[in-house]
């Protein structure tokens, strides 16, 4: 099951620091756009991760998980539902913390594949919404 918890959500932010942002975007009009920059305005490290750009808000852009040179805390996804099962198969091959699927993506078949392999699950929330609610 999906952790929609407040205490569990509020740790997770708490003890992250490193953000790969699957979806990354470099049009400012974009939500993913908006949530990298204000992650990134309250210190978290975010890796922009998406394979058509080359940066995004001059951050380094990568085109897979596999390629972001750090540990990586929280993978945030920002793309269509069908692309998640995939997106977990790299979250666990890199060994990541926690899965994020923003508001919109759900896929719950992945979200338990992900959460059998230890990686917690946080499902149809918007991690702005939250970081501003619970830090």
């Amino acid at each position: 099951m999906p952790i929609e918890d407040d205490a569990s959500i509020q740790l997770i932010l708490k003890t992250s620091r490193t953000i790969a942002l699957v979806g990354a975007s470099e049009n400012p009009n974009r939500d993913s756009n908006r949530i990298m920059q204000f992650l990134m305005d309250r210190g978290y490290d975010v890796h922009p991760v998406n394979p058509q750009y080359e940066n995004v808000l001059g951050r380094k852009c990568f085109p897979d998980l596999a390629s972001v040179p750090v540990k990586i805390d929280i993978v945030d996804v920002f793309r269509n539902p069908e692309a998640v099962p995939a997106i977990v198969d790299e979250a666990i091959a890199v060994k990541a913390k926690a899965l994020w699927l923003q508001f919109g993506v759900v896929h719950p078949e992945a979200a338990r594949k992900a959460e059998k392999n230890g990686l917690p699950v946080i499902m149809d929330r918007c991690i702005a919404v939250d970081h501003r609610r619970l830090i």
